[in-house]
C-alpha cells in the first residue's frame, strides 16, 4: 500500500516521550513497542503514530499498544411493570422498590477521544406515590383564599386518589421578614399588623403548619385554624419559605414524586433585597426551623434564583406556581429559569386550586428531562432521545421527551467522551437522573492514561539503557540528566567536536545534513510539521517526501517514498510510479489491445492509425455513419426534440455540447489537431441542423448551430392577391371576348340584312280594295299665283 500524504495530518503527538503520552493524543494513536522498529536517525517519538501508519511502516500488529475503551453494566434492574390496583393491595411495593430507570449503575473505561455510549430506559410507573406540600401566602390580600384552602385536604385527596393510591399532603405558610421596612415594628403592629377591627396573627417569615401526611382531615383541621397576617410592601418573602421547604427534613419528604404548590397574589423578594433591612449575609441554603418556624430570616438574605434552582433540583422537587392573573408574566419568566416547574392562574379566591394542581401535575409528569451532575474537566456528554411515536431528538433537545403518559417507555442514547487524562487519571463518578425523580444512574469513569506495557515487563536500570534508564514499551525512558537512544550520554557532554564529527557525512561541514541534531554522537532527525513526513538515515540524509510526484500525489499514489526514491507497488513502474503495467484499461470492446489500431503504454492507448481516437482507439470521427449515429442525441440535447427527448439525460450525456450562432462559427478541419466531422441532418419537420463531431483526447465534443434551418412557407397574401387579380382579369377578358364576338355577330347580321335588302324585288300592283287615306281638294279660286 502507498502512503497517503494528502490526508489530514495525524493528531498524534510529534514529541510523545512514552506510550502514555501517545495514547492520550487521540483515539487513532498507537505506540509501537517493537524494539527494532525505529530506523537509523528516527527519534523516539516516531514510535507514536496512527495505527494504520505504524503497520505500513512495518510494526507488527501484536507489538502495537492501542488500548480500547469499554463499558460494563454493574446494576441493571429492569423497570417496574405495575398497574394501579383499586381497593386494598396486599403486596404493595415500597417506593424504593419501584424502578423507573434502567440501568442503575455502570462503569466506563474512557480513552482520550474515544466515545463510549450506552442506552438508558425510562418508564413512568403507574400508581407511583406522590408527596404534595402546599405553601401559601398568608398576607392580608389572601384572606378570601384561605377560606377555600381550609377544605382543600379532603377534596384534593379524593382527586389525587384517581392518580395514585399513596398520597401525602402538607401545609406551610409565609408572610415576610420580620424587620423594617418589610413589616411595621411598632409593638401594636407586631401583635396585630392589620388595620381597624381586623383580627390578624403576628407577622412571621415561614411556618411549617403540617408536615406531609396521608390524613386529609388533619390538613383541614390545622389549616382551618390559620389566620391572616400582614406586611408593608407588596413583594413577599416566599423565597425564604421555598428554601426551607426544600432543605428541611421536618417537612417529611419521601423518595417519591415531590410537588411544591406555591400560592400567592404578589411578587417576590430575591437576593440583594435584604440590604433594605440591613441584612447582608447571603442565604446559606441550610435548614433553620425551630418549632417549625424559620428563625433566621432577620440574619440571612433572601436566596437567589440560581440557589433555589440548585436546591430544588438536588432534592427532586417540582414546583407549581399558583398565582393570580396579574402576576402571571412574572412567574412565567421564573418558570423558564426553574426546570420542572409549572405556572397556573389562580382565581381571585383560589376556588380553582384543585383543578390547577391536577393540570399542572399532568403537565409536569408528561415530560422527562435528564440532567447530569458536574462533569470532570475534559469530559463531554451528549444525549439522543427516542421518544413516543418515533420522535427522535438530539443535541440540546436530546435530553428530554414530551407528551409521555403513565406506562410509556422512552429510551435515551448517552455518549461520554474524554479529552486527555482528566484528574491525573483518578476515577470519577457522575450521576444522571430525570429531573423531579429520586432515581438516578451512577456512572464510574475510569480513564485510560497508561499503556499495558508500562505496567508489564518494565525493567528499571536496564542494561539496554546503559543502567541509566527504564526499559519499557520497547524503548528506554532515561533518567533525568541522561540522553541518547540507550541513555548512554550525559546531557552535559552533548556538544563536543568529537561527537559532532561522527554526525558529518563524508566529512562535510553539515551536521546531520542540516536535517537533525547530533545527540551523543548519533543523528536524531528533525520533526516535520506533518507527522507523516520524516527524515531518516544515519546522517538524516533520507526523507520520505521528496520523491517525484504525479497527479499532485507522491509517487503517483502508487508507491512509497524511500530515501527520496519511489518504490512502486506491483503493476506500476516509472520514476513517479505513474506507469501502469496493467493492459486491461487498453482492451477494446472486441477484446483487442487498443482495437488493433494502437499500442498500450502505461495503461493508455497510443493510436497508430490517425483516423482512430479514444481511450481504446475505437472512435473514428470521420468515418461514414458518425453523423447518423449521434443525430438523435444532438437533436434532443440542442433542441429538446426527437425520439430520445425523454431519455436524453440517460443516453446522451457522453459528449460535451457547445452551441454556436451560425455555420461559420463551427470548427473547421484546420482549426484543431484532431479530425472534425461536419454533419448536416434533417428532423421530422424537414428542418436542417448543422453540427460537428470530434474527439479531443478522451473527451467528445459536439459544436452545433443553435438555430434550425427550416424551409420557408408560401406567402399567402401575394398568392391570394394573384388569384383574385387573375380571376378579375380572366373575367374581364371573357367579357371583352364576348363583347367582341357580339359585335362581330351583329355586323355580320347587319351586312346580311343589307345584302338581302338590295336583292329584294318588290311588286308595284295596287290592291283593288285599297283606298288611299289622302284626299286631294282643289281650291276653285286658286289660280296658281303667289
Amino acid at each position: 500500500m502507498a502512503l497517503c500524504f494528502s490526508k489530514q495530518q495525524s493528531h498524534c503527538f510529534a514529541n510523545a516521550k512514552h506510550c502514555g503520552e501517545c495514547i492520550q493524543a487521540g483515539a487513532k494513536c498507537g505506540w509501537c513497542e517493537q524494539e527494532d522498529f525505529l530506523k537509523q536517525g528516527e527519534a523516539l517519538s516516531t514510535r507514536c503514530d496512527e495505527v494504520e501508519s505504524l503497520k505500513e511502516r512495518g510494526c507488527n500488529d501484536s507489538q502495537i499498544q492501542n488500548p480500547i475503551g469499554k463499558k460494563s453494566i454493574i446494576t441493571n434492574k429492569p423497570v417496574t411493570n405495575r398497574k394501579k390496583v383499586t381497593g386494598v393491595e396486599t403486596n404493595k411495593p415500597k417506593p424504593e422498590e419501584i424502578t423507573q430507570i434502567q440501568p442503575q449503575k455502570l462503569r466506563l473505561n474512557l480513552r482520550s477521544g474515544q466515545p463510549q455510549s450506552f442506552d438508558l430506559k425510562f418508564k413512568r410507573a403507574e400508581d407511583y406515590p406522590i408527596d404534595l406540600y402546599y405553601l401559601m401566602d398568608l398576607s392580608y390580600s389572601m384572606k378570601d383564599d384561605l377560606e377555600n384552602v381550609k377544605n382543600l385536604g379532603t377534596s384534593l385527596m379524593l382527586e389525587m386518589k384517581k392518580i395514585t393510591s399513596d398520597f401525602h399532603i402538607g401545609f406551610g405558610s409565609f408572610v415576610e421578614k420580620t424587620v423594617m421596612p418589610y413589616i411595621s415594628t411598632t409593638p401594636s403592629k407586631l401583635l396585630n399588623p392589620c388595620t381597624g377591627d381586623q383580627n390578624c396573627t403576628s407577622p412571621f417569615s415561614y411556618k411549617n403548619v403540617l408536615s406531609l401526611t396521608s390524613d386529609g382531615n388533619m390538613f383541614n383541621s390545622l389549616v382551618g385554624k390559620q389566620q391572616i397576617s400582614g406586611n408593608l410592601d407588596s413583594p413577599e418573602g416566599g423565597f425564604d419559605a421555598i428554601m426551607q421547604v426544600a432543605v428541611c427534613g421536618e417537612i417529611g419528604w419521601r423518595n417519591v414524586t415531590r410537588l411544591l404548590v406555591f400560592s400567592t397574589d404578589a411578587g417576590f423578594h430575591f437576593a440583594g433585597d435584604g440590604k433594605l433591612g440591613g441584612i447582608v449575609l447571603p442565604n446559606d441554603g441550610k435548614c433553620h426551623l425551630e418549632d417549625n418556624v424559620y428563625t433566621m430570616s432577620h440574619y440571612y438574605d433572601y436566596p437567589s434564583i440560581a440557589h433555589l434552582v440548585q436546591k430544588l433540583s438536588d432534592n427532586n422537587i417540582q414546583t407549581i406556581f399558583a398565582v393570580t392573573e396579574e402576576f402571571q408574566p412574572v412567574y412565567q419568566e421564573l418558570k423558564n429559569l426553574i426546570p420542572k416547574s409549572a405556572v397556573g392562574t389562580l382565581s381571585a379566591n383560589s376556588s380553582n386550586v384543585i383543578n390547577l394542581i391536577i393540570d399542572a401535575y399532568n403537565s409536569l409528569s408528561s415530560e422527562v428531562i435528564l440532567d447530569n451532575s458536574k462533569l470532570p474537566e475534559g469530559v463531554e456528554i451528549e444525549y439522543k432521545s427516542q421518544c413516543k411515536n418515533g420522535v427522535v431528538n438530539d443535541k440540546d433537545d436530546g435530553r428530554k421527551c414530551s407528551n409521555i403518559s403513565i406506562g410509556d417507555e422512552v429510551n435515551f442514547n448517552i455518549t461520554v467522551t474524554s479529552k486527555g487524562c482528566p484528574n491525573d487519571g483518578k476515577s470519577e463518578t457522575i450521576k444522571i437522573k430525570p429531573l423531579g425523580f429520586t432515581e438516578e444512574v451512577e456512572i464510574i469513569l475510569n480513564f485510560i492514561c497508561d499503556c499495558q506495557c508500562q505496567n508489564n515487563d518494565v525493567v528499571k536500570k536496564s542494561e539496554k539503557c546503559s543502567l541509566n534508564g527504564t526499559f519499557e514499551c520497547g524503548a528506554c525512558r532515561c533518567f533525568e540528566g541522561r540522553v541518547g537512544r540507550n541513555c548512554e550520554c550525559s546531557s552535559n557532554d552533548m556538544a563536543t567536536d568529537d561527537m559532532d564529527q561522527t554526525c558529518r557525512k563524508d566529512n562535510s561541514t553539515d551536521i546531520c545534513s542540516n536535517n537533525g541534531e547530533c545527540v551523543c554522537g548519533t543523528c536524531e532527525c528533525k520533526k516535520r510539521p506533518n507527522p507523516e513526513e520524516r527524515y531518516s538515515g544515519q546522517f538524516c540524509e533520507c526523507d520520505n517526501f521528496n520523491c517525484d510526484r504525479s497527479g499532485n500525489k507522491l509517487c503517483g499514489g502508487n508507491g512509497r517514498c524511500v530515501c527520496r526514491e519511489c518504490i512502486c507497488d506491483p503493476m506500476w513502474s516509472g520514476r513517479a510510479c505513474d506507469c501502469s503495467l496493467d493492459n486491461s484499461t487498453c482492451l477494446a470492446t472486441n477484446k483487442q489491445i487498443c482495437n488493433g489500431r494502437g499500442r498500450c503504454e502505461c495503461g493508455v492507448c497510443k493510436c497508430t492509425d490517425p483516423k482512430f481516437q479514444g481511450p481504446t482507439c475505437e472512435t473514428c470521427p470521420t468515418c461514414p455513419g458518425v453523423c447518423a449515429e449521434h443525430k438523435l442525441c444532438v437533436q434532443c440535447r440542442a433542441f429538446g426534440t426527437g425520439e430520445k427527448m425523454k431519455t436524453c439525460k440517460e443516453e446522451c450525456s457522453y459528449f460535451n455540447l457547445i452551441t454556436v450562432k451560425d455555420r461559420n462559427k463551427l470548427p473547421q478541419p484546420n482549426d484543431y489537431p484532431y479530425p472534425v466531422m461536419h454533419c448536416k441532418e434533417r428532423d421530422a419537420n424537414d428542418c436542417w441542423f448543422y453540427y460537428t463531431y470530434a474527439v479531443n483526447d478522451t473527451e467528445r465534443e459536439v459544436h452545433v448551430v443553435d438555430k434550425l434551418d427550416c424551409p420557408s412557407g408560401p406567402d399567402i397574401i401575394p398568392i391570394v392577391a394573384g388569384v383574385v387579380a387573375g380571376i378579375v382579369l380572366i373575367g374581364l377578358a371573357l367579357l371583352l371576348i364576348w363583347k367582341l364576338l357580339m359585335i362581330i355577330h351583329d355586323r355580320r347580321e347587319f351586312a346580311k340584312f343589307e345584302k338581302e335588302k338590295m336583292n329584294a324585288k318588290w311588286d308595284t300592283g295596287e290592291n283593288p280594295i285599297y283606298k288611299s287615306a289622302v284626299t286631294t281638294v282643289v281650291n276653285p279660286k286658286y289660280e296658281g299665283k303667289c
